[in-house]
């Protein structure tokens, strides 16, 4: 019995029925003046009311997610006047704030070159986009590709507004990253003779991204884990940082933690800190559903910033294409891209294409919310979500009983679960939030433009310009994971010893908002969101 009710499956009908048609047609890719005005019209970015300026910080004056602006005006949760600098708790060289891919990739080269590390984590390690990424690493790896070929694609992916230094490191350090996850055990797909199995992305022009079936991020982040632990590197869990500690030259000299179970603070003194901290995915910018883990809202963009590190293009949020909006309780989780790479199309309530399906993320969004919005050719679910359909059955007929299983096992038994066969039925998506393209500023090295602070993968900006291409976050994470922790080891051991802590910081910025006439209340970071209905939580708190 199928998983889809009635209602839904006369357009399943209408699809199966254009399949033959569809296997021979081509739809050609956009023109740059149909590229601008889809995003114009379509995509979220450009909906004036989803954002506004900033009144305080780096920033004053940029416009930013309505979301994200309600946490950078907000108050500190540490009252700096009743904090006790002087009583330090731990003494490190390397303090990495984060516990994914980028996080534990740090804290791995930090120690690599001598630096006493500490890694802490919101919740426990490995609990991040990491372990949710299904599609795969880019990398130059094949004779027909080149990094120089993987820069001009990332460039245009990002509408021209990349920082080419970055990209540079991307492309450059890429297929290095990919034989030293392999050496450290990652279990990539491969063909019958060894050579790496490689699919297309949206926006790039050659087979580029690297998987494990559809499991990659969770296999790179075992494979990450375990070094860790081999390597007996302190993690802290379940204790973020509320607020980074400054030296009286201005330098970054540790943070402070908040212990979730206990409630009780610890102050780490520290002669560099990585951020690693992730994304923005939980603050559901515009409303949309998200593909981020629990933990995703933004905290260490507004720690840096208070601390006075300015933001990137954060005016620029990734809404994947394929998000699940059918079964209910899938809403908004990851459809990986590489379903479309290997042959899946997309098709609405007509069984009609009516996109290229490998045009990037931003354009094929926009072209679903267009088909679902305005042309009215969505495909309407019982509780009234539309989305349009992801003809998957393509991909065993293209390429052979099988494949489906063999590449995309997580996806099959996940939809199997709710009675939804995806060897012949299609899976119905809708756009979903899914990556913060900018963040905290770096250079190729991460280092930020305060003296002592890093950041690595999704919290820095730079590298993705306004829009990310398919497989470029893995390769992000752990290519700046690695710069950014050889850089804060190194700094570490050269750097003169930090002076007096101070919060000053956080009393100028608390001052700064007071004179904008924003009043308190909203605290800041946010930590975890709450999904209390709001009728319940005006009872809880009135």
């Amino acid at each position: 019995m199928s998983g889809y009710p009635n209602e839904m499956r006369a357009s399943i009908k209408r699809l199966e029925a254009t399949r033959a048609f569809r296997l021979q047609q081509d739809i050609p890719r956009l023109t740059p003046e149909q590229k601008a005005q889809l995003l114009e019209q379509c995509h979220p970015d450009f909906r004036p009311e989803g954002m506004r300026p900033v009144r305080v910080g780096p920033n004053k004056g940029q416009r930013m997610q309505n979301e994200l602006v309600d946490l950078l005006e907000g108050y500190g949760r540490l009252d700096p006047d009743r904090v006790d600098l002087q009583r330090v708790d731990r003494d490190v060289d390397v303090l990495v704030v984060g516990g994914g891919g980028g996080g534990v990739t740090a804290a791995l080269l930090a120690h690599e070159h001598g630096a006493r590390v500490l890694l802490t984590t919101k919740l426990r390690l490995g609990d991040a986009n990491t372990i949710m990424a299904e599609g795969g690493i880019a990398a130059a790896t094949q004779p027909n590709d080149s990094p120089y070929r993987h820069y001009l694609d990332t460039i245009g992916g990002g509408r021209f507004q990349n920082k080419r230094e970055l990209v540079h490191a991307l492309v450059h350090d890429a297929p290095l990253v990919v034989e030293w996850l392999k050496d450290l055990g990652a279990m990539f797909d491969t063909h019958p003779n060894g050579d790496l199995v490689v699919s297309f992305a949206g926006g790039q022009c050659r087979r580029r991204v690297h998987s494990c079936k559809d499991l990659s991020g969770l296999e790179f982040m075992r494979v990450l884990r375990d070094e860790l632990y081999n390597k007996r590197i302190e993690v802290l869990e379940f204790s973020p940082v509320v607020e980074l500690v400054l030296d009286d030259h201005g330098r970054c000299a540790g943070a402070i933690l908040l212990n979730l179970e206990t409630g009780e603070h610890t102050l780490v003194r520290a002669r560099a800190v990585i951020l690693a901290t992730g994304g923005i995915g939980r603050l559901h910018p515009n409303q949309f559903p998200t593909t981020n883990h629990y933990g995703a809202t933004a905290d260490g963009l507004v720690i840096a910033y208070r601390a006075g590190a300015p933001l990137l293009h954060m005016d620029a949020i990734q809404y994947h294409p394929t998000g699940a909006a059918w079964p209910e309780q899938m809403l908004g989780q990851l459809i990986t891209e590489a379903l479309r790479g290997n042959g899946a199309q997309l098709v609405n309530v007509d069984g009609d294409r009516f996109i290229n399906e490998l045009e990037t993320r931003d354009l094929t969004s926009s072209a679903i919310i267009r088909e679902v919005r305005d042309r009215k050719k969505g495909i309407r679910t019982p509780t009234g979500m539309e989305g349009v359909w992801l003809d998957t059955a393509l991909i065993d007929i293209r390429g052979g009983a099988g494949k489906l299983d063999r590449m995309f096992a997580g996806i099959v038994h996940r939809f199997k679960e709710y009675g939804i066969d995806v060897h012949k039925e299609p899976i119905l998506v809708f756009p979903t939030q899914h990556y913060q393209n900018g963040g905290v500023e770096i250079d190729a090295l991460g280092r930020t433009s305060i003296m002592g602070l890093f950041a690595a993968g999704e919290v820095s900006g730079g590298v993705q310009g306004r829009n990310r291409l398919g497989g470029n976050s893995l390769v992000d994470i752990f290519v700046f994971g690695r710069r950014a922790g050889k850089a804060a080891a190194e700094y570490a051991r050269e750097a003169a010893p930090a002076g007096s802590l101070s919060l000053d910081h956080v009393r100028r910025y608390h001052r700064e908002l007071a004179e904008a006439g924003i009043p308190k209340g909203k605290l800041s970071p946010m930590l975890l969101p709450d999904y209390t209905r709001p009728e319940v939580r005006e009872r809880r708190y009135s």
